[in-house]
């Protein structure tokens, strides 16, 4: 009787034990699965356009000024320097191509920044009327170095080919900036008289006139030349550098209406 008791009491527990890890993962298991989630597009309203209030046209510069406008435009001219000048600028470019007669006048008044200014409202203006007069300016040896330089850079840009000859007198002006400014400015002249005075130029005492003389050689030709060391050359070495420019120029003009040289073996197929 005690052994059947036993008996049962064993199967029991085996059973308990069996059972046992199948109940601890269906209680490990979760309730329910979470819900997918569906994207859904939000609609969308695009703001109002912004309302900007009605600006007032400016008034057109006129293309014949009155005597009116003439009287207020020289009254202005002293105006170029001082507290006002940017506003007078502004008046000036607003006038545009009619005030240039005016302008000019500015040129041979006192005060070198009243005409520095006045050179650069005829750049902004871009009149080629105005160039003789610049070119006056650029010559005058008695005019303050950087007045002569800009009215000399702008009258280039304003008419390369007219301004050609004041550039060649102006090769060996006795002022280095005015020579500077000979030396960048030949770039936009595309002629072969810019490239000799450029070459001539190549031998200026000052290193830096001949180091900007060099650069615009290369604008123009696009030849480099042989390697120098320009930046820690002396004048002599200067002026030999530039014979080396001379011949290869030399030689480039009687080349020029001549056919280009075949090459020495046929192309590759």
């Amino acid at each position: 009787m005690l052994m059947k008791v036993n008996l049962v009491w064993v199967v029991a527990g085996l059973g308990v034990l069996w059972c046992a890890p199948v109940s601890l993962a269906e209680v490990a298991q979760p309730a329910a699965r979470p819900a997918s989630v569906i994207p859904v597009q939000i609609p969308y309203n695009a703001p109002p356009e912004p309302e900007f209030p009605e600006v007032q046209q400016a008034t057109p510069a006129p293309e014949v000024l009155s005597e009116k406008e003439l009287q207020r435009a020289e009254a202005l001219l002293p105006l170029l320097e001082g507290r006002q000048e940017l506003y007078v600028i502004g008046e000036f470019v607003h006038l545009g191509k009619p005030v240039v007669p005016v302008l000019v006048k500015a040129l041979k008044m006192p005060g070198s920044r009243l005409r520095y200014n006045a050179i650069e409202t005829l750049s902004i203006i871009k009149d080629p009327q105005a160039v003789p007069d610049l070119l006056d300016v650029a010559k005058d040896s008695e005019e303050a170095t950087r007045v002569r330089a800009h009215a000399l850079r702008v009258a280039v840009r304003l008419a390369p080919l007219e301004a050609l000859p004041a550039l060649q007198t102006l090769v060996k002006d006795p002022a280095d900036t005015v020579r500077r400014a000979v030396a960048f400015e030949s770039q936009h002249v595309r002629r072969p008289e810019a490239v000799s005075l450029l070459i001539d130029l190549l031998g200026d005492p000052e290193k830096y006139v001949s180091i900007t003389a060099r650069d615009s050689l290369w604008r123009l030709t696009r030849r480099g030349g042989p390697p120098h060391d320009w930046q820690g050359s002396t004048h002599e070495q200067r002026i030999e550098w530039s014979k080396e420019w001379k011949a290869w120029w030399e030689e480039a003009l009687k080349n020029r209406g001549a056919a280009p040289a075949k090459p020495p073996s046929g192309p590759v197929s």
